[in-house]
C-alpha cells in the first residue's frame, strides 16, 4: 500500500516539475540547431540514444510546427513518468520494448506511421545494453519505408547519472549543439547492414 502511494505521488509530482526544470534547461543555454538540407513530409522515425533523451522534444520542433508523434517508451514506472512528461510537450507515447514481447509495439508503431504520425525511438531502449541497437526501427522503416533521421544533443556541460544509460542532463547556462541527420533510406538493406549505418550516424556525436 505505501509503495502504491509513492509511486502515485511520484507521478503526480514528478512529470510537472521535470518538464519545468527541462524548459529551464533548454532556456537558459545558447542553442545551436545542424539541420539536414530537406525534411519529409510524410511520417518519419526519429532515433536517438536512451541516455540522450532529455531535450529531444525541442529538437523534433525544429521539424514539425505542429506535433504529431508518438514517442516509444517503456512500460516500467520511469517509463510512465516519461510518458506524462512527453504530454507536456504534445508528444503521445506507445508503450512497449521492441526487444521483450516486441511484437506488439511494433505492431502499434507501424499503424502510427500509417494513421501520420512521427516515431521517436531510442534503439538501444529501454534497459540496454547501451548503444547497442535493436531491431525495431530497422524493420519499422522497411515495412513503411520510411526515411529514419538521427538525432544527438550535446551539451557543452553536463552531469551523467549512474544509470545503464549515463542518462545526460545538461547544466544550465552552457551551450546545446542539437544535430540531426539527413533522412536515411534503410530500403534494400540487410537487417545487419541497416543497423550498422544507423548506429554509425548515432556514435557520431556520443557523449
Amino acid at each position: 500500500m505505501r509503495k502504491r502511494f509513492l509511486r502515485a505521488l511520484a507521478l503526480w509530482l514528478i512529470p510537472p516539475i521535470g518538464t519545468l526544470l527541462i524548459r529551464l534547461i533548454y532556456l537558459t543555454n545558447r542553442k545551436r540547431f545542424h539541420l539536414p538540407m530537406s525534411i519529409p513530409n510524410e511520417p518519419v522515425i526519429f532515433a536517438f540514444w536512451h541516455g540522450d533523451l532529455l531535450m529531444q522534444p525541442y529538437l523534433y520542433y525544429q521539424f514539425r510546427r505542429n506535433p504529431k508523434a508518438n514517442v516509444l517508451i517503456s512500460d516500467h514506472f520511469d517509463g510512465q513518468i516519461i510518458a506524462r512528461i512527453m504530454r507536456y510537450f504534445k508528444l503521445g507515447t506507445i508503450h512497449g520494448s521492441t526487444t521483450r514481447g516486441g511484437a506488439k509495439v511494433l505492431i502499434q508503431g507501424l499503424k502510427s506511421l500509417s494513421e501520420g504520425y512521427d516515431i521517436g525511438i531510442t534503439p538501444d531502449g529501454p534497459k540496454g545494453p547501451r548503444h547497442e541497437m535493436s531491431d525495431g526501427v530497422v524493420v519499422m522503416a522497411q515495412k513503411r519505408n520510411a526515411k529514419v533521421i538521427v538525432y544527438s544533443c550535446v551539451p557543452s556541460t553536463f552531469w551523467q547519472l549512474p544509470s545503464w544509460d549515463r542518462f545526460t542532463v545538461p547544466k544550465p547556462f552552457g551551450r546545446l549543439d542539437f544535430y540531426a541527420s539527413e533522412p536515411i533510406d534503410l530500403g534494400g538493406l540487410e537487417m545487419e547492414a541497416a543497423k550498422a549505418l544507423i548506429k554509425a550516424k548515432l556514435m557520431e556525436h556520443v557523449l
